[in-house]
């Protein structure tokens, strides 16, 4: 397997005032935000209620799980 070889920190695009450096940053984080494939507002709003059944589902089972396990200890520890 080869091995990528380690970033220099005196390379080109590296040495400059740190405010540049700044700014290209976030320049290069807008450049790829205008790449992303945005859901519309019905996916988006499908997606979050979505999320938020299974996580009551699943909140839910947990729940009674610990419920049922809580019973258990209770009833082999003779309380």
């Amino acid at each position: 397997m080869a091995r990528t070889p380690a970033r220099s920190t005196s390379g080109p695009g590296v040495s400059g005032p740190a405010g540049f450096l700044i700014f290209r940053f976030f320049g290069e984080v807008f450049s790829e935000l205008r790449k992303v494939s945005w859901p519309t507002r019905q996916e988006a709003t499908r997606l979050t209620v979505l999320v938020i059944i299974l996580s009551a589902t699943i909140g839910l089972f947990l729940g009674l799980v610990d419920m049922a396990f809580a019973r258990l200890m209770s009833e082999i520890s003779g309380t």
